[in-house]
């Protein structure tokens, strides 16, 4: 079993006035510790990490590692350049990371056999453990199941953040007992854990983080009854973050609380007044 258990928040890069907000992001990092997370995702879709340059993804990084232990950090790498994609792996392991979440490379939608090679190659060149990203919404890319069964079947990709919206290929990576599975459909948490996920990463879980924790508590402490209480309390909020495009609900429900501002790069763009009221009411909060 790989250390990647627990609930992971992909964490939002907050900004302000278009420059990020090293300030507010340490904030949120600490409030997020506070609530015993099991580890921080960086670089990740929501954290926007495709409206940052290489560099700026490279200073969030440095910032985050400033706060969370290294053990408990775990850099997306995305592209589709793999020659650059490379490049960067290589910038990115010079720090201290627990391992790399990787999506398939997106928008040229490799062939089977491409993407094996594509995963071989970043696991290669790794001296970190590999999370493969299976999100072929985002990417336009489809595994097989016989494809990702060899793919974890590599000595250092010993996770998956599974939103490829296939049970029938969860239930064959849960069977394999080659790789740890972390369910990355917020929605699907309690059902995933109870089949037998060693955790998730879960966008929403920036908020009400406490009963996220407690769900994946009490799901591996075999409380099925309370489990099942706690999502369900979680299930609004869930809804609600997924209204419209993440992150800009999650930075909305965020600001509410005073933890960071609710600014987004474009194209994204901040949530809607409907969202905003909503989220509002979910959590109590004054204007």
């Amino acid at each position: 079993m790989s250390v990647f258990q627990g609930i992971w928040v992909p964490v939002v890069t907050p900004f302000h006035d278009g420059a990020i907000d090293f300030i507010g992001l340490r904030r949120l990092l600490s409030h997020l510790l506070e609530k015993h997370v099991a580890g921080i995702m960086v670089c990740t879709t929501t954290g926007e990490a495709a409206s940052l340059s290489r560099q700026e993804q490279l200073a969030v990084l440095d910032a985050v590692l400033q706060v969370v232990p290294a053990h408990r950090v775990v850099m997306g790498l995305s592209g589709n350049n793999q020659i650059e994609l490379l490049q960067f792996q290589g910038e990115i392991l010079k720090r201290p990371v627990a391992g790399l979440l990787v999506p398939a490379p997106s928008y040229i939608r490799p062939s089977q056999a491409g993407l094996e090679a594509f995963f071989r190659t970043v696991a290669d060149a790794s001296s970190v453990p590999i999370i493969l990203y299976d999100i072929p919404y985002r990417t336009g890319a489809t595994f097989e199941q016989a494809t990702l069964l060899n793919i974890v079947a590599h000595e250092r990709i010993v996770a998956i953040k599974d939103c490829g919206g296939n049970l029938t290929n969860t239930l064959a990576l849960l069977t394999s007992g080659q790789v740890d599975v972390l369910c990355g459909e917020d929605i699907q948490i309690f059902n995933a854990l109870c089949l037998g996920a060693t955790g998730a990463i879960a966008a929403s879980a920036h908020v009400h983080t406490e009963q996220f924790v407690a769900l994946y508590q009490q799901i591996r402490d075999n409380q099925l009854a309370q489990a099942r209480a706690t999502f369900l309390q979680l299930l609004p909020l869930i809804n609600a973050i997924f209204m419209e495009p993440n992150p800009a609900p999650v930075k909305a429900a965020l600001a509410l609380e005073g933890l960071i501002g609710s600014e987004l790069r474009a194209p994204m763009q901040t949530a809607s007044a409907a969202v905003k009221a909503h989220l509002q009411q979910l959590s109590g909060h004054a204007v």
